[in-house]
């Protein structure tokens, strides 16, 4: 396992270009420092786009989903500070979702990280499940240059709780609910274990997956777990 915990917040966004010095100042020296603040929150990365996709790609790794769904985080994000609520405004295009890890492996995290978001019907998630945990992803995690694999469930249920800090964003909030998380060393390694991953998806006849949506990012920021927060 490689990831920081079993629940995990996945948040892509765009940014207002005028909003980038503020938004990096505020994510660097308020948010990211706050979010790992909250008891069961582990880690925090950021990451940037190297491909056409949104923008930025924000990780928390915390202990369990239901660290996500209580009400240490609950009560953050229905107190955002005067610095949370005038950066978020400026977000674009906003997929956030609230994960359980299904499958985890690997040797650390990476630099590049690719997401790869698809949907699977309701009636085939658990064979989906299945055939990738047995027959998809574990070949991955020895391919050269890759630290970590990652699958992640939403809980659409935790991921669609409206809160203040949601509402502050000046545009609705998209759901993922099937996530694939490929890390590694190189961008070319990560790159052609996700070429593996998406054919080996499409093998799985019993998933009936929609073609993955995926997007290379480059690591920027990482915050491991602190006592101070925000606020």
């Amino acid at each position: 396992m490689s990831l920081a915990g079993t629940g995990i917040v996945a948040i892509w966004h765009d940014l207002l270009p005028e909003a980038k010095d503020k938004f990096y100042e505020w994510h660097n020296r308020e948010h990211m420092p706050e979010r790992t603040g909250i008891p069961g929150f582990n880690r925090g990365r950021r990451f940037i786009a190297l491909d056409a996709g949104p923008e930025y790609f924000n990780l928390y790794e915390a202990d369990t989903v239901e660290v996500l769904g209580a009400q240490d985080y609950l009560t953050r994000l229905n107190a955002p500070t005067p610095w949370t609520k005038e950066v978020v405004a400026s977000f674009r295009s906003v997929a956030r979702s609230i994960c359980h890890v299904a499958y985890s492996d690997g040797v650390g995290q990476g630099a590049y990280v690719i997401t790869a978001r698809f949907d699977v019907p309701s009636d085939a998630g658990a064979q989906a499940v299945k055939g990738l945990r047995q027959r998809v992803l574990p070949p991955l995690v020895d391919l050269p240059g890759i630290t970590g694999v990652h699958l992640c469930l939403a809980d659409k249920a935790i991921s669609k709780v409206e809160t203040a800090e949601k509402k502050a964003r000046a545009e609705g909030t998209q759901v993922p609910t099937w996530i694939v998380l490929v890390e590694g060393c190189r961008a070319d390694y990560v790159r052609s274990a996700v070429d593996r991953f998406v054919s080996g998806l499409a093998a799985l006849p019993e998933a009936r997956a929609t073609t993955p949506d995926t997007t290379l990012y480059q690591l920027e920021y990482t915050r491991c777990k602190t006592p101070w927060s925000a606020g």
